[in-house]
């Protein structure tokens, strides 16, 4: 039987791992998160941020935080004024932890939210992540902030949203096969990209997806992923939700649906 943390049940993982002894130590000497207010929009739209600084050798993760991290989930249910949020997590870097692959950020990262709603926003809740060094432990932090009417944009936040992966058209094939448990989906992927990137796959929501194995097939780079749901249950693929993100030393490309194969 396989046991994953996936985002739906990211509260019930962290409080699980709360009861280890590690979690005595002192939160406050490892990580803090502060808002940055940004700016409002022509559009009515917000942009704002969080800022994630780690102590110097501790590292936390990424959206998809590879086989050995935790899933970082903002919860924004003590905002007021706010309808909607998108954040936009910047390109990370690929750790090896104990043979396991990692996806994350050294020292610190800045995570910009575009934010809808009314005039007046308060942007307030808890932010769960998981933060490493020689142990890994849950950190739960909250944050409040008034957001301005209007706002001056801030270097730290635009540095952060230019940092994403260049979006690429080029769509991989996507082959889905049955498995007792949820699917098995194999991707051809575009051949304008290096064969030495780290691949990373992710489905739509409430869907845990497996580190992808890869290999070359006929002059094409191939990723297979197993994909199992929250309850365990039958689900259908929307294959416009497969996305794939390649890290390469120096740069990151992203792929956004997939087509049948």
């Amino acid at each position: 039987m396989r046991m994953v943390c996936v985002m739906k049940n990211i509260a019930f993982c962290l409080a699980a791992l709360l009861a280890s002894p590690v979690a005595a130590l002192d939160l406050d000497d490892i990580v803090s998160a502060e808002v940055l207010p940004g700016w409002r929009q022509a559009d009515g739209t917000h942009i704002a941020a969080l800022r994630i600084t780690l102590a110097p050798g501790w590292k936390t993760y990424w959206r998809a935080p590879g086989d050995a991290g935790i899933p970082p989930f903002i919860d924004l249910a003590g905002s007021t004024g706010i309808a909607g949020f998108q954040p936009y997590w910047p390109t990370p870097e690929v750790f090896e932890t104990a043979g396991l692959r990692s996806i994350g950020y050294h020292d610190g990262v800045v995570v910009p939210l575009e934010l809808t709603g009314d005039t007046d926003m308060t942007l307030s809740g808890e932010l769960f992540i998981g933060v490493c060094d020689d142990i890994c432990i849950p950190a739960a932090l909250n944050f409040t902030a008034q957001l301005p009417a209007t706002g001056s944009r801030d270097g730290a936040i635009l540095a952060a949203m230019m940092d994403q992966p260049v979006r690429l058209e080029d769509q991989p094939t996507c082959a889905i096969a049955p498995l007792s448990d949820g699917l098995q989906v194999t991707l051809t992927l575009p051949d304008t990209l290096p064969a030495t990137a780290d691949v990373v796959i992710e489905a739509q929501a409430g869907i845990w997806v497996s580190e992808p194995v890869t290999w070359a097939e006929n002059g094409a780079v191939m990723a297979r992923s197993d994909m199992l749901a929250a309850d365990a249950g039958p689900f259908a693929l929307d294959r416009s939700q497969v996305r794939v993100t390649y890290l390469t030393e120096g740069a990151a490309y992203e792929t956004n649906g997939c087509i049948g194969g």
